[in-house]
C-alpha cells in the first residue's frame, strides 16, 4: 500500500499536487484557528443579575450615544447675530411718514382757510382722509395704529410744532436704533426712549403719551439671529464632537451587577449576546488563511526545483507549521491559567532552523514570517485589536537571528550555538518590550520573562535534533546533519573500506576533497559530494585485488583474464556499490552517486585489448551500464575520480601537466556526451577544471631533497 502511494505521488503533477495540499492546508489552518479568533458570546437578557464581569473585546462606537451628545452640544451653540443699520434709517422713515401725512392734512385745512370760497372739511371727513393715508402704513406696521382721539390731538397741532415734534422722535428713534439692540434689550431701550420723549422740550405735555408709545411700538431689534449661519455653526460643532466608543476591554458590567436596559444595550452593541455574534472575524480568518495559502502557492510556483524535491519541501513545512499550530493552541489554553504571558516560552527558532536544514533559506524566510503573523493571533492575550504584535514581532526577530548564526552547517554543534544566540536576542527583545510598556513588572515577572527568553532559544535547538532524525526518515531526506554523520570514519561501511580496500579508502578521500572544493566553486552540494565521494567506490570491496590501487606492487590478476571478465569486474563495482548501499538503507543521493559517477565512460583499455583478439568487438560492450550523472555533484565527482587517478599514476607532476591532464580529461567526457543529462555549463566546467589544478598543485607541490 505504502508503494502504490509512492508510486501516486510521484507521478502526480506538481502544479495538482501543490493546489491539493495547499488546499487541505488552508482548511486544517481554518480549523486551528477558528476557536481563537471566534467571538465568545453569553444568554444573556435585560432585568438580570450579570453571572461574570463582561468586558468589551472590541472598540465600537455608540451611535446613539454619540446622537444624544451631538444633540446637547447643538442645543449650545450661541446664535449668530447679524447687525442692520437698515433697521434706523426704516424706523425714522415711518416716523417722518406719518408727520409728513399730518403735516400734508394740516396744510390742506390752512389752505382752505385762506381761500373762503372753499368749502369748509367737516372735522370726521378730515379724520376719514388721515386714516386713509394711514391705511397702507397701518397694514405694513400694525403697533402704528393710533387711536381718533390721538390723531385728532395732534391735528390741532399747528405745524411747527408737528415739525418740531417729527425732529424730535425720529432723532430719538435715530440714536437708540444706532446701536446693537436683541430681543432682551427691548424693554430697556423703550425705556430710554421713553425717558428722553419724556425730557424732550419739542413735544407738547397733552402729546406726550401719544409720542411714547409711538416711539416705543417703533422700537425693535436691530441684531437678529442668523438662521443660516446659527445652522451652520451647530452643524460644525456637531461634527466637531468625537464619537462616543465604547473602547475594547472596557467593563460594561461587573459580576452580580444588575443589567438594566443601557447596560443590555451596550452588550448588544458589542456582540457579548448570543443572537448578536458578528461573522467579521471569521470572514477576517478566512482572509489571512488564503493570504497564507497564497504566499505558500506562489513561492513553490517559482521556484525551478524538481518537482520531486518541490513536493518533500512542501509536505515538510505544513507538517512543520502544523506542529508550531498545535504548540500554539497548547500553550493558548494553559496561557489564561498564568498572571503572565507563558507565550514567551515559544521556541522561537524552531521553523526556521528545522525548515533551513531540511529544504533551503528562502522557504525557511517565508516560514517564520508567517509563523509569526500565525502566533499573534493565536497566541493573543487579553484584548488585543488584531494580533499580539509583541508575540508576532519576538518570534520574527528572532526567527530571522536563527537563520543568520545557523549559517550553512548543520553540525550538532552549529544548532546549540545558534540557539544559544537566539536566547541572547530574545532577552534582548524582551529588555525592550519591558522597557517599553507602560505596566510596571515586579522583580519575580522580569524574572521570568528573561528566563522565558532563555528557554524559548534553548528549546528551539533542542527540539530541531530531536525532530531531524524523524524527519529524515519520514521523507528520505539527507540533511547536512545527515552528510556529516555518515562522514564519520567509525561508520561501519567507511571501516569496511578501510579495512579491506586501503588503497580505494585513500583515493576516495582525496577525491572528496578535489570534488568538494571544485563544487563549491560552481554552487553544487560540496557536502554531499564529500561525503558522496567517501561510498562512491564502495563496490570494490567485493574483489578489492582486482583494482590497481588495491595490489600494492603484486601481480595484476587482470594479466591472466580475458579481457571481457575483466570488463565486467570493472564495471561491476558501480552496481554492486549501489546495491550494497540500498541494502545498508544509504540515502538515494548517495546511492546514485555510487551508480553515476561513471555514467556510460568507455573502458578503454579492455577494449583496446581486446581487440587485439576479436576485430568484431564493439565500443558500447565496454561501457558502463549508466545512467549518466543527472546532478552536478555526480558530474564533477566523476571528473575528480578519473583525474585524481590519472594524477597519481604520473611520476614527476608539474603544474603544466596537471593542467593538459585536467584539460584533457574533462574535454573527453564533454566529447562523450557524459554530461549532457546534468545541468552543468561549460562556464562551470572551466570554474572546476581551474579549482582542480589548483587544489593538485597543492597537493603535488614540490619538495626539497633531504640530504643522507
Amino acid at each position: 500500500m505504502l508503494r502504490s502511494i509512492g508510486k501516486m505521488f510521484n507521478s502526480l503533477k506538481f502544479k495538482y499536487f501543490s493546489i491539493f495540499v495547499v488546499s487541505i492546508g488552508a482548511i486544517l489552518l481554518f480549523a486551528s484557528m477558528y476557536g481563537e479568533v471566534k467571538q465568545e458570546t453569553y444568554e444573556l437578557s435585560a432585568f438580570q443579575v450579570s453571572p461574570t464581569t463582561l468586558r468589551s473585546l472590541k472598540t465600537v462606537e455608540d451611535a446613539e450615544k454619540t446622537e444624544q451628545e451631538r444633540q446637547r452640544i447643538g442645543m449650545e451653540v450661541t446664535p449668530v447675530y447679524q447687525f442692520s443699520d437698515e433697521v434706523a434709517k426704516n424706523r425714522q422713515a415711518i416716523t417722518n411718514q406719518l408727520f409728513d401725512f399730518l403735516i400734508e392734512v394740516k396744510e390742506a385745512e390752512n389752505l382752505e382757510v385762506d381761500h373762503e370760497d372753499k368749502p369748509i372739511v367737516s372735522q370726521k371727513d378730515r379724520l376719514k382722509e388721515i386714516r386713509e393715508k394711514l391705511r397702507k402704513l397701518e397694514e405694513e406696521e400694525p403697533s402704528l395704529r393710533l387711536t381718533d382721539d390721538a390723531l385728532n390731538s395732534l391735528l390741532k397741532q399747528d405745524i411747527s410744532t408737528l415739525r418740531s415734534m417729527q425732529k424730535a422722535i425720529s432723532g430719538i428713534i435715530g440714536s437708540e436704533l444706532e446701536k446693537p439692540i436683541r430681543t432682551t434689550d427691548l424693554a430697556t431701550v423703550r425705556y430710554e426712549v421713553e425717558r428722553k420723549i419724556r425730557l424732550s422740550d419739542a413735544i407738547p405735555p397733552g402729546e406726550l403719551q401719544t409720542m411714547i408709545t409711538l416711539a416705543r411700538s417703533l422700537v425693535i431689534e436691530t441684531e437678529k439671529v442668523n438662521e443660516e449661519l446659527t445652522e451652520k455653526r451647530r452643524e460644525q460643532e456637531k461634527s466637531a464632537v468625537e464619537p462616543t466608543r465604547i473602547l475594547q476591554g472596557q467593563v460594561i458590567v461587573r459580576e452580580g451587577q444588575f443589567i438594566d436596559q443601557e447596560i443590555f444595550r451596550q452588550l448588544e452593541l458589542t456582540g457579548l449576546v448570543t443572537n448578536q455574534s458578528s461573522t467579521k472575524p471569521l470572514i477576517g480568518l478566512a482572509l489571512f488563511v488564503i493570504f497564507v495559502s497564497t504566499l505558500i502557492y506562489l513561492h513553490f510556483f517559482t521556484w525551478n526545483g524538481k518537482n520531486n524535491v518541490k513536493k518533500k519541501s512542501l509536505l515538510i513545512i505544513y507538517t512543520i507549521y502544523f506542529f508550531l499550530v498545535l504548540l500554539m493552541k497548547l500553550i493558548g489554553m494553559i496561557d489564561k491559567e498564568f498572571d503572565v504571558q507563558i507565550a514567551f516560552l515559544f521556541p522561537t527558532a524552531l521553523a526556521p532552523m528545522l525548515v533551513k536544514l531540511l529544504t533551503n533559506e528562502r522557504l525557511a524566510l517565508m516560514v517564520t514570517v508567517i509563523t509569526a503573523a500565525t502566533a499573534g493571533i493565536m497566541l493573543q492575550e487579553g484584548f488585543a485589536a488584531i494580533m499580539q504584535m509583541e508575540i508576532a514581532l519576538y518570534i520574527l526577530l528572532s526567527g530571522l537571528m536563527s537563520l543568520y548564526f545557523l549559517g550553512k552547517d548543520g553540525r550538532r554543534s552549529s544548532i546549540l550555538r545558534t540557539s544559544l544566540g537566539v536566547s541572547l536576542s530574545n532577552m534582548a527583545f524582551i529588555g525592550f518590550y519591558l522597557m517599553m510598556t507602560q505596566s510596571t513588572y515586579n522583580l519575580s515577572e522580569w524574572l521570568f520573562y528573561f528566563a522565558a527568553a532563555l528557554a524559548s532559544g534553548i528549546l528551539s535547538g533542542a527540539l530541531t535534533i530531536g525532530l531531524m532524525p524523524f524527519f529524515e526518515s519520514a521523507f528520505g531526506l539527507l540533511s547536512d546533519m545527515r552528510l556529516i554523520e555518515l562522514s564519520n570514519p567509525n561508520h561501519p561501511l567507511l571501516k569496511k573500506v578501510l579495512t579491506e580496500t586501503p588503497g580505494t579508502y585513500h583515493h576516495s578521500v582525496m577525491v572528496a576533497n578535489l570534488a568538494d572544493a571544485a563544487c563549491e566553486s560552481v554552487g553544487a552540494h560540496g557536502l554531499l559530494a564529500r561525503v558522496g565521494s567517501y561510498y562512491h567506490d564502495i563496490g570494490k570491496t567485493v574483489r578489492p585485488g582486482f583494482f590497481i590501487e588495491n595490489q600494492h606492487g603484486g601481480q595484476n590478476p587482470h594479466d591472466s583474464l580475458p579481457p571481457e571478465k575483466s570488463r565486467d569486474i570493472i564495471i561491476s563495482h558501480a552496481v554492486d556499490g549501489a546495491k550494497i548501499l540500498e541494502e545498508h538503507k544509504m540515502p538515494q543521493e548517495i546511492v546514485d552517486i555510487a551508480r553515476q559517477h561513471h555514467g556510460t565512460s568507455f573502458l578503454k583499455y579492455f577494449y583496446v585489448k581486446a581487440k587485439e583478439l576479436d576485430e568484431s568487438v564493439s565500443e558500447d560492450d565496454y561501457r558502463y551500464p549508466g545512467p549518466k550523472p543527472q546532478t552536478k555533484e555526480i558530474a564533477i565527482i566523476s571528473i575528480v575520480d578519473s583525474v585524481e587517478a590519472a594524477v597519481r599514476s604520473m611520476k614527476e607532476p608539474t603544474p603544466q601537466k596537471i593542467a593538459a591532464l585536467v584539460k584533457a580529461i574533462i574535454n573527453d567526457k564533454l566529447n562523450d556526451g557524459q554530461f549532457d543529462e546534468c545541468d552543468l555549463s561549460v562556464k562551470e566546467l572551466k570554474k572546476v577544471e581551474t579549482v582542480i589544478c589548483e587544489t593538485l598543485n597543492g597537493i603535488f607541490h614540490s619538495r626539497i631533497e633531504y640530504p643522507e
